[in-house]
């Protein structure tokens, strides 16, 4: 099997929710067969993207110790998945900046490649992943020139990753194949599903 050769893409893993649905536990940190989630998704993306960062706003120790740098927000208040992923953009070292939650550990491990695929294939800043579940608005690839106008859209109180999309062009990519691939861990029913499932992934 050839060597996978890694995109020009900085994966960015979002941490810094309040994960209200379990109870207020750092989801990225709940453990899926004896690893946390956030590790599952590191181990997806390792070795196809350039670089991965993880956003983080608690426990910024235990997420350094899965062996990647952490960036906490710089805006206060705690307002999302954009501004982890306008701190991320601070220090990426990549032109291209992949946005993926902390728990969706079973992402495709070509996720990265399709999306920058289709971003240059078609001259776009910005592209996001669907399957037959649905769009899946935060798996969002998005060039780093957007960023001054991203930090203008959450500065006058955008939150929503799906309103700064209708705000650009932007692409969908498809992903077929297996069912569970962004299966998202939102409450303790999901995180027992992925628990049968995650022998396969291993």
């Amino acid at each position: 099997m050839n060597p996978v050769t890694p995109v020009p893409v900085t994966a960015v893993i979002l941490a810094g929710g309040l994960a209200r649905r379990f109870q207020g536990e750092d989801k990225g940190l709940i453990k899926l067969a004896q690893r946390p989630l956030a590790a599952w998704v590191a181990q997806r993306l390792r070795g196809h993207v350039a670089e991965v960062l993880v956003n983080a706003n608690r426990n910024l120790g235990d997420y350094a110790a899965l062996g990647y740098p952490v960036v906490a927000d710089h805006l206060p208040g705690n307002p999302g998945p954009l501004a982890g992923l306008l701190a991320a953009g601070r220090t990426a070292r990549q032109e291209w900046l992949l946005t993926v939650p902390c728990d969706v550990p079973f992402l495709p491990l070509d996720l990265a490649f399709h999306l920058h695929a289709q971003a240059l294939a078609n001259n776009l800043a910005m592209v996001r992943a669907a399957d037959e579940t649905g769009i899946h608005y935060a798996v969002m690839l998005m060039h780093r020139s957007l960023l001054a106008k991203l930090d203008l859209f959450v500065r006058d109180g955008g939150r929503q990753v799906r309103a700064w999309q209708e705000t650009q062009p932007v692409e969908t990519v498809m992903f077929e194949g297996d069912p569970y691939a962004f299966l998202n861990v939102n409450t303790p029913v999901d995180l027992r599903t992925a628990e049968r499932l995650a022998r396969r992934y291993l």
